[in-house]
């Protein structure tokens, strides 16, 4: 029962989302509670809503903050003589630009963290595309491809759980994906630049119908902008940026006070006027409040699926439908479906819930624990991170671009999937999964 209504409330949640028939924001609160409600659970869903919000206040604060700090940086211009030298050293071929696009997401997402990832590369490259008129859907994509085949790091959460859960050193089990993910980064890079020349190709339509082809349009700061402009303080601003990210990647203070501190001296240092700083804050104001309620709503939506038992029970009901004879095939099969199981599993339901009993079923058929585990990672909460709505991080990605949750999730899951068949693939030929 539980996990029949688990899998009807993800189901219902996606369909009202991708159809445009709700909003994310009243999805994501109305979907579960009526499920919960639904399943019996009376008075008790406040309680599963209560700890859900919890859970994401720590979230929702860095995400906040870091739209006010980012935000008021960009306001002083920080970020114009990196876009002046990116157009220098790339001209205006987004063939070029999607790749480097993508380059940066994969070196920045080193780290392992998919908001730190987001959080730099698509400030810093977001006016790049504007000026040139590319579509903001291409910047995420990039940016969730880089960032999905690079969430297989071993420091990364999704392999940190499956060494925990099933106990193989993290080492052994991230080493023979090494050149799968290799081959993943070159799909990468060979999407990006597929993608570049289809800007071109509609940029340079575009510009034919509308100016012969003329050279594309930059356009020039508006007055209220260069008053902003602090040109004076640019290392100021490079060197507080630099500290509050490595403040919050080293792990010396929790993200959500790195940013405050950050988004203080920010205004402090380029608006000391009280005046400004109100209007600055006020500026970004709507963009912080509206990803603060759409990741409090994400709150309800996984508080809601953890407290009732639906995720555990939708896991366990999913590996017992596995028929046993299929169990050697399960690695390959496993990678081939990897990525959408993100848009149902969160990473902790799956990789301590379903993996271990999927690996338990498997080994009576002789596939090793490794295999399977390999499996899962080419694409569950690594590519399918990026657009799963159980990931804050997808919120973030979505909320920095400005491009609708469903117009990014139509967009990048195809690239992501295609991401993880061709890892799956290369998997298969390097002998890390068994056929």
């Amino acid at each position: 029962m539980l996990a029949a209504l688990g899998l009807a409330t993800i189901l219902v949640l996606l369909a009202a989302i991708m159809t445009r028939r709700l909003s994310p924001l009243v999805a994501l609160i109305v979907v579960p509670i009526a499920a919960a409600l639904a399943g019996g659970f009376g008075l008790e869903t406040a309680d599963f809503v209560t700890a859900g919000l919890k859970d994401m206040a720590p979230v929702v604060a860095m995400f906040v903050f870091a739209i006010l700090f980012f935000g008021v940086v960009t306001d002083a211009g920080m970020f114009d003589p990196v876009v002046a030298r990116i157009l220098r050293a790339v001209g205006t071929h987004p063939r070029w630009i999607v790749p480097g696009t993508a380059l940066l997401a994969a070196l920045v997402h080193l780290d392992g963290s998919g908001a730190v990832t987001f959080l730099i590369v698509v400030p810093a490259l977001l006016p790049l595309y504007q000026k040139l008129g590319m579509d903001r859907r291409v910047l995420a994509g990039a940016a969730a491809l880089a960032a999905g085949v690079m969430n297989m790091v071993p420091w990364g959460g999704p392999t940190l759980r499956a060494s925990a859960a099933l106990g193989i050193p993290v080492a052994d089990l991230y080493r023979p994906l090494l050149p799968v993910q290799a081959v993943g980064l070159l799909f990468v890079l060979g999407v990006a630049y597929g993608l570049g020349r289809r800007e071109e190709g509609r940029r340079s339509r575009d510009e034919a119908s509308a100016e012969g082809g003329a050279e594309p349009h930059r356009p020039e700061l508006t007055e209220e902008q260069r008053a902003l402009r602090r040109p004076g303080r640019f290392w100021i601003n490079v060197a507080l940026t630099l500290v509050v990210l490595g403040t919050m990647v080293s792990g010396l203070v929790p993200p959500a006070v790195a940013f405050m501190v950050g988004t203080a001296l920010a205004l402090t240092v380029n608006y000391p006027d009280l005046a400004v700083q109100r209007q600055r804050v006020d500026a970004h104001a709507k963009a912080a409040l509206m990803m603060a309620s759409i990741l409090l709503a994400a709150g309800v939506f996984t508080g809601v699926l953890k407290g009732s038992g639906m995720l555990e029970a939708m896991a366990r009901a999913g590996v017992a439908h596995v028929p046993a004879g299929l169990a050697g095939h399960v690695p390959v099969a496993l990678g081939l479906v990897a990525m959408p199981l993100s848009l149902l599993f969160d990473p902790d339901s799956f990789y301590f819930g379903v993996l271990p009993v999927v690996t338990e079923v498997s080994g009576l058929l002789g596939v090793t624990p490794a295999s399977v585990a390999h499996g899962a990672l080419l694409g569950q909460m690594t590519t399918g991170f990026p657009v799963s709505p159980l990931t804050p991080a997808t919120y973030l990605l979505v909320g920095l671009t400005g491009v609708d949750l469903a117009e990014h999730q139509r967009f990048s899951i195809p690239l992501l999937w295609a991401a993880s068949i061709v890892m799956t693939l290369a998997a298969v030929a390097f002998g890390v999964l068994p056929l």
